[in-house]
């Protein structure tokens, strides 16, 4: 074998060998007693003290490499700290063979960086001896700037020589946002100052600044960015972005000033600040002619919630100062929008927020918040307002206000707190005036499945027929919205409602899944107090095997009280006049009004009670509201019948009617076609009457009223007198029909009147009485009557036929009368006039008059007959004259009427079993209440003589005409 194969085979023994010395040796050597001379030499070619706590090892496979733990670069003196994992130094082959450590690559592993900011002088950025000729890296660390601390910075530095820039590339992470950059920094000038070109890049965003470093310290230069998501960089809306402008930094502030920037097409001005001390902060300052508000605070909120998981969140203390011409939010136009707005966090602060809402309204706030949204946290604001259209601004934020009238909510200006929650929006304070009127109160809404709306308002004066609607449904309006609830509570202390006055109105009702509850609706009023409570129930729909339910009321109650009556019976509806006149002398008395309602709509059960002076009226029955039918019993009660009459009519007290108590009970039933009374039990003094009355309302006719009435006793009033004009109006507000019938009617003179039947119509103002008939003193008596209430004057006639009658006593109650006997009659009268005096005085018609086997009071005709045949005649004829009484066997009298004068004729007066026979003539002036009458007596013998009765009727003056007698008697032998 030769020498050459024998060195051959050598190195290939060698060889192994050899590469298991260059890599198990120095892994194998003890390098720690070398660690002070280690430090010395990487002090040396760093420039900064090294000081080394960790092992050491040496590496020469794959590559010549030294590293040390527990590194230590830097002192307090240079303003340099580092301390790092791990200091690894790629070594130079062949100088490590010529025993010669000569570093190529630089390394620090896990460093803690803490660099000074900001630097003494652009001097300070000179690249370091060592790094001229190699590449340093940075892996794993973590590097401090002043208080900015970069998180996982991985990065590559390289310097060609002393006069090349020092390039410095790599990555880090800031508070949670991974970014990348690039950094240039050319050796300083001649001017002491340093080019410096950053570029920082993060989420599809980037930032460029290049510049100088100043030789006093800072940065001057310029900016320009862009990206397609600017929500990446701050707390705004996503898209496209563009900005360029001016840069500078000094020790504790960045400003970018003379920003021209381009955020989603729409370009603004502006500027940027980044505080730095005492802790980071950014600002930004925009002006823009249109801006879209959404996505502002869209992002605002979700930075703020972003805040709590401070792992990751990158984002700064955040300020935004905007100006815009033009706003949009929630599809609302904004004009002069003005905002600043403030994150910390997960405080948000507003400040300074104003401008135009639609409607020319302007708004000004302000406010922070507490907490983040979703978690508890709340936004506090303070709002004041003030505009002369809010009707137009409350339309444009969606308000619903068509039922409203269309001239409310004209001017207005206030003030008001609002917080907002996650689950609810409260307003602890609310003060304005709107439309003259001050408002006050507060109020909560409550957020979720079925929001519920808390309110409490003050108004000194409100005009509720503004807020309701005029004939709107109220039940719709009350409980047509089943998806939210309210607490409601108003107070005012003026207060109108369709023409009617209110004071100190109160409302405390509750809505809750449609259920209304009024705890107590409660107003001064008329002179009076009104209350009410009760529950209102929506109707539920079928379901399964459960029936459809309509609305329902539970506990309702009103109570109605007033000390006069007066001022309250005036708003009743004009329609019923009868009771609402206030000038009736029951009205001036205490008024008190009890109703109660339970059930559902369609059978609701009421009852009900009015105190009116002494008057007490009661009613209870059911209501059917859907149908509008109800049925039911009524009674009303009065200790004075004619003082009751007297006091709701305003008339004088009927003393016709006798002493004793009004009562009437009846059963009633009404629906919008009318109205029945059955059953009608009827008491007034001596009336004791009966029946059935029904009403029938036609919407293009008059009511029309029938029925039958049956009394058992009936009196009757006297005619009226006097020069007051009739009230006949009511006659023209209803027709009617009824059939009367009483067993004994009670006339005020003449006899009662007994199995009375007659039929009263009332048609267009006309009353008619057809069909009368009575038995009277063992007669009939039949006949019509009419009053023509609608004529012009109104005109009356009237029909009576008398047969078979007997006088119960005097016939006529004048001095001279007819008692006893039995009577025919017939009358047929006629007058017109406003008054009872102007019908008298114009009363016309025919009467006939027949009694038989009567007596005739007030006269003796028999003894004057008698007195005529004896010698002392003279004084026994004035005698007989003056007074005593006659039997006669038939008196027949023909009287005829006009204008309210009766003149007898044919009077005649057959005597009784005597053969003589007395006539009658004269005059009755009924209108004035006077006579002149003269009775004649034909003695057997001589000339007739009489008696004459002149003057008033009640107390005439009484003349014997015996003149022509005694001339006769004394002329005989």
């Amino acid at each position: 074998m030769g020498w050459s194969r024998r060195l051959g085979l050598g190195l290939l023994v060698l060889l192994p060998l050899l590469l298991l010395a260059l890599w198990f040796g120095p892994r194998l050597t003890d390098w720690n007693e070398h660690r002070d001379r280690l430090a010395i030499l990487a002090a040396g070619r760093l420039g900064q003290p090294v000081m080394l706590t960790g092992p050491v090892k040496l590496a020469l496979l794959p590559q010549p490499m030294l590293e040390a733990g527990g590194v230590t670069i830097g002192d307090a003196d240079s303003g340099l700290s580092i301390q790092a994992r791990a200091l690894r130094l790629r070594l130079d082959l062949g100088a490590l063979l010529r025993l010669r450590l000569e570093p190529r690559e630089v390394v620090l592993v896990g460093a803690e960086v803490r660099l000074p900011w900001p630097p003494t002088s652009a001097q300070s950025f000179r690249p370091p001896p060592w790094l001229t000729g190699l590449r340093g890296r940075i892996e794993d660390s973590r590097i401090t700037i002043g208080s900015v601390a970069l998180e996982q910075v991985t990065a590559d530095l390289a310097a060609g020589g002393t006069l090349d820039a020092l390039r410095i590339d790599g990555r880090f992470r800031w508070r949670g946002l991974d970014a990348t950059f690039q950094t240039s920094l050319s050796r300083p000038g001649d001017d002491d100052a340093a080019p410096l070109a950053l570029t920082v890049s993060a989420s599809n965003a980037s930032l460029s600044a290049s510049g100088v470093l100043l030789p006093q310290g800072g940065f001057e230069g310029t900016l320009q960015g862009g990206g397609n998501d600017l929500a990446a960089l701050l707390p705004g809306p996503g898209g496209n972005f563009r900005l360029r402008g001016r840069l500078s930094a000094t020790a504790d502030l960045l400003t970018a000033d003379d920003l021209a920037l381009d955020i989603a097409g729409s370009p603004a001005r502006g500027a940027a600040t980044l505080r730095l001390a005492p802790e980071p902060r950014l600002d930004l300052s925009l002006a823009t002619g249109r801006v879209a508000l959404d996505p502002w605070v869209a992002a605002l909120r979700q930075a703020q919630a972003n805040a709590a998981q401070s792992a990751g969140a990158w984002m700064l203390p955040f300020g935004i100062d905007l100006s815009a011409e033009a706003a949009t939010a929630g599809g609302i136009t904004l004009r002069r929008l003005r905002a600043a707005a403030f994150l910390d966090g997960e405080q948000l602060t507003l400040s300074d927020v104003a401008a135009i809402l639609p409607g020319d309204t302007s708004i000004e706030l302000s406010g922070a918040s507490t907490g983040r949204p979703g978690a508890g946290g709340k936004l506090e604001t303070a709002i004041r307002f003030t505009g002369g259209t809010l009707r137009t601004t409350l339309l444009a934020l969606g308000a619903k206000l068509e039922r409203t009238e269309p001239t409310l909510l004209r001017q207005g200006e206030g003030r008001m707190r609002l917080v907002l929650e996650d689950t609810q929006v409260a307003m602890p304070e609310f003060a304005a005036t709107i439309d003259g009127a001050r408002i006050s109160g507060a109020g909560v809404l409550r957020l979720g499945t079925r929001p519920a709306l808390g309110l409490g308002l003050s108004f000194d004066r409100l005009d509720l027929d503004a807020w309701l609607p005029e004939r709107g449904d109220l039940l719709e309006l009350a409980t047509g919205n089943t998806g939210w609830d309210a607490n409601l509570r108003l107070a005012a202390e003026q207060a109108s409602w369709r023409g009617t006055a209110l004071e100190r109105l109160s409302v405390d009702a509750a809505l809750e899944a449609g259920r209304l509850t009024a705890r107590r609706v409660s107003a001064k009023l008329a002179g009076g107090e009104a209350a009410l409570s009760g529950v209102l129930a929506p109707a539920t729909a079928a379901a399964g095997n459960t029936p459809a339910s309509p609305a329902r009321l539970a506990d309702v109650a009103l109570e109605v009280s007033a000390p006069v009556a007066r001022p309250m019976l005036a708003l009743l509806p004009a329609t019923w006049p009868a009771i609402r006149d206030a000038t009736a002398p029951i009205a001036g008395q205490p008024l008190a009004l009890r109703l109660s309602a339970s059930g559902p709509l369609t059978a609701l059960a009421l009852r009900g009670g009015l105190d009116l002076g002494e008057a007490r009226m009661e009613a209870s029955g059911t209501l059917d509201s859907q149908a509008r039918r109800f049925g039911g019993t009524l009674t009303l009660r009065h200790p004075g019948a004619p003082r009751f009459a007297a006091e709701a009519l305003q008339v004088p007290a009927p003393e016709w009617l006798g002493e004793g108590s009004f009562s009437l009970i009846a059963a009633i039933a009404a629906t919008p076609r009318g109205g029945q009374l059955d059953g009608i039990d009827l008491v007034a003094g001596q009336l004791r009457a009966g029946g059935q009355l029904a009403l029938a309302l036609a919407p293009a006719a008059r009511p029309r009223l029938t029925g039958r009435i049956q009394a058992e006793r009936l009196p009757l009033p006297a005619p009226l007198g006097g020069e007051e004009p009739l009230p006949l109006a009511p006659l023209r507000l209803l027709d009617a029909e009824l059939a009367l019938t009483a067993a004994r009617v009670l006339p005020p003179w003449g006899p009662t009147l007994t199995q009375a039947a007659a039929t009263l119509r009332l048609n267009g103002g006309v009353l008619s009485l057809d069909q009368m008939r009575a038995e009277a003193a063992g007669g009939q008596a039949e006949g019509t009557a009419t009053l023509d209430g609608a004529a012009t004057p109104p005109q009356a006639t009237a029909q009576l036929r008398l047969s078979g009658m007997a006088l119960p006593g005097p016939l006529s109650g004048l001095p001279l009368d007819a008692s006893a006997g039995q009577a025919d009659a017939a009358l047929d009268l006629w007058a017109t006039g406003h008054s009872p005096a102007a019908m008298l005085s114009t009363l016309g018609g025919t009467a006939q008059v027949t009694l038989r086997g009567g007596t005739l009071t007030g006269i003796d005709l028999g003894e004057a007959l008698r007195a005529a045949a004896r010698p002392d005649a003279a004084e026994a004829l004035r005698r007989a004259m003056m007074g005593g009484a006659t039997a006669f066997d038939q008196l027949d009298a023909t009287l005829r009427l006009n204008a309210g004068r009766a003149m007898l004729q044919q009077g005649r007066i057959a005597l009784d079993g005597q053969g003589g026979a007395a006539t009658v003539a004269g005059e009755l002036d009924l209108a004035r209440g006077s006579l002149d009458l003269a009775l004649l007596l034909a003695p057997p013998e001589g000339p007739p003589f009489g008696l004459r009765l002149t003057g008033p009727w009640q107390q005439p003056r009484r003349v014997p005409d015996l003149a022509d007698w005694l001339r006769w008697k004394a002329a005989q032998p």
